[in-house]
């Protein structure tokens, strides 16, 4: 078990091994990575806010005022007056009672799972779930159950089976944008089917919230539902918001039962208040600049439709993630860095991260690209491919 080189080596055979990026530039389309100038199609960043002036002002000031750390978790000192305000900002975004803030999105969804389901419980998830989720389904020693993916018949019959059963005690779990396909999960349905088998339904909404909807309150909004006692909504601020954290919007009884029990809320430090300070900056340009998020639908459809005269073989997505199929590892890994080469950063994901033989890039988009971007990124990969 000590001898770990045979591993390493046996990654970088399989073109499976994983390697770092350092950043020597602020998080945006344009960037530059070890000295090298790049145009980046692998960020999360989808309205680009991660280095937008207001929320860098924001977050300058939120340091001058409570300085850089928080010092200890939310429930000894740590609970300061900008995240208080940034709780209550996020609930009524989001249309729920309350919302919860985490340092992560896992450590969000690590809460909302061990919390709400324990040993003799059953959790169903869909197969193609982000890590975290899986994690914190093992985590709560629950028994965890995988409909295939986006099947909504699969899980009610499971859920049905598990009735006659005597067992009771469930909680589905789906992504609500899924964070490798770029595809989006059933909610309604998913929600009905949880609504009558008396299960809370808990969507991670974190590729979603901030660009799904008229007013980017993500996939709830998208398929115009509303709060329900029995929806848990999970967010992230990394990725639309361009900051740092998550929160979980639900119910006082649920955001109560996480304070006093979610282990992964409890035991950790807070968030830097200055990281709550620029998310209210990054909140507040979300709700009120509709241009980008109108800017970033258009670049979609215009990234398709180039896409498909050049007949790229685009997995189906009309979100800001845009999964290019190439099913081998080397190959993905190979053609990952060709772009490179040419001045593009676009990430080979592969195994375990996604099935094997269906590796790919992930091709990502942002408010902040320009037509030319993507034009010179599909010249590229169509003498590539």
């Amino acid at each position: 078990m000590r001898d770990l080189a045979p591993r390493l080596t046996q990654l970088k055979a399989q073109s499976l091994y994983r390697r770092r990026l350092t950043l020597d530039s602020p998080q945006d389309t344009h960037i530059s990575v070890e000295g090298q100038p790049l145009i980046s199609f692998c960020s999360n960043d989808y309205l680009g806010l991660a280095n937008h002036p207001d929320v860098i002002q924001a977050f300058q000031q939120g340091v001058q005022k409570y300085g850089v750390g928080s010092g200890a978790s939310h429930l000894v000192t740590g609970h300061s007056r900008a995240h208080d305000d940034l709780e209550e900002a996020l609930a009524a975004f989001t249309g729920y009672p309350r919302a919860l803030l985490f340092s992560s999105g896992y450590m969000a969804n690590l809460a909302a799972q061990t919390t709400l389901a324990a040993r003799h419980d059953v959790i169903y998830q869909d197969r193609l779930n982000h890590a975290s989720l899986i994690d914190a389904a093992h985590l709560s020693k629950a028994s965890l159950q995988r409909y295939a993916h986006l099947d909504s018949s699969a899980l009610n019959n499971m859920l049905g089976e598990a009735k006659l059963s005597g067992n009771k005690n469930s909680l589905v779990v789906s992504d609500g944008v899924f964070s490798m396909d770029g595809d989006i999960a059933p909610v309604p349905e998913l929600l009905n089917i949880a609504s009558a088998h008396h299960s809370f339904l808990i969507i991670d909404d974190a590729h979603g919230i901030g660009v799904l909807g008229e007013n980017g309150r993500g996939c709830l909004e998208h398929f115009n539902i509303h709060h329900t006692d029995d929806l848990i909504l999970v967010g992230t601020l990394g990725k639309a918001f361009g900051t740092f954290g998550a929160f979980v919007a639900a119910s006082d009884d649920v955001i109560e039962t996480l304070i006093q029990k979610g282990r992964s809320y409890i035991y950790t430090t807070a968030l830097p208040p200055a990281v709550a300070c620029a998310t209210l900056a990054s909140l507040k340009l979300i709700q009120q600049d509709n241009e980008r998020r109108e800017k970033l639908a258009e670049l979609i459809v215009y990234f398709k439709t180039c896409a498909e005269q050049i007949q790229l073989p685009l997995m189906p997505s009309n979100t800001a993630i845009q999964p290019l199929l190439m099913g081998d590892a080397e190959q993905a890994l190979s053609i990952s860095q060709s772009l490179r080469d040419q001045g593009f950063l676009v990430t080979a994901i592969r195994p375990p991260t996604v099935a094997e033989d269906t590796a790919r890039l992930r091709i990502t988009l942002s408010a902040n690209h320009r037509h030319d971007d993507i034009n010179a990124l599909l010249e590229a990969l169509s003498t590539l491919l």
